[in-house]
């Protein structure tokens, strides 16, 4: 199911508008959008479609010259959207990391949310300080574990204080301003 289809079934609330295009296909348009995207794939023939609110439709086939260029602007498109809503650069790694493991799983279309690795990456380096292990393992130990669950390791009696230090350093190091010394002056 493409975007599209996905986007007028899950549409509960939104309105609905059917488009004849002058191809000759109805397409339903949901809300406000005005442009539907699809990619076409025939053999090794690639082309994307675009089809607009007024009816008009654009197809455009990738010339086979360029086709490399289309995937790797679509790959970096695809990889850089994984990193929506993470605010903390070590957990934009961990996002882009486990895309990259679904991917090569062959998992294209697997949705995560946005801010799923929030804090993560402390609750990592936490979790490898606890028990000794390596970075691989406590990433497969953390495969699966919802927002919740880790959230709620974070502030588990054992890892907390440990979470609580790594949380201040990392706090310390993005400081602008010398607190030390402000602290200094109050005497």
């Amino acid at each position: 199911m493409n975007a599209a289809a996905e986007e007028v079934a899950t549409a509960t609330k939104k309105e609905v508008e059917a488009v004849v295009m002058k191809d000759g296909r109805t397409v339903e348009f949901v809300g406000k959008r005005k442009l539907l995207k699809e990619t076409l794939v025939e053999g090794t023939n690639v082309a994307v479609r675009l089809d607009f609110r007024n009816g008009e439709t654009r197809t455009f086939p990738i010339p086979p010259d360029l086709l490399l260029r289309f995937a790797g602007h679509g790959a970096e498109q695809k990889l850089g959207d994984e990193t929506a809503g993470e605010s903390d650069v070590d957990d934009m790694v961990l996002a882009v990391d486990d895309l990259i493991g679904r991917l090569e799983k062959g998992e294209w279309s697997i949705q995560r949310t946005g801010g799923g690795f929030a804090g993560t990456s402390v609750l990592m380096r936490a979790l490898m300080g606890l028990s000794g292990k390596t970075s691989d393992a406590i990433k497969a130990f953390l495969t699966g574990k919802s927002q919740q669950e880790k959230m709620a390791l974070r502030t588990s009696p054992k890892l907390k204080p440990i979470v609580d230090r790594l949380e201040a350093e990392k706090a310390s190091k993005g400081a602008k301003v010398d607190t030390e010394a402000l602290l200094a002056s109050l005497g």
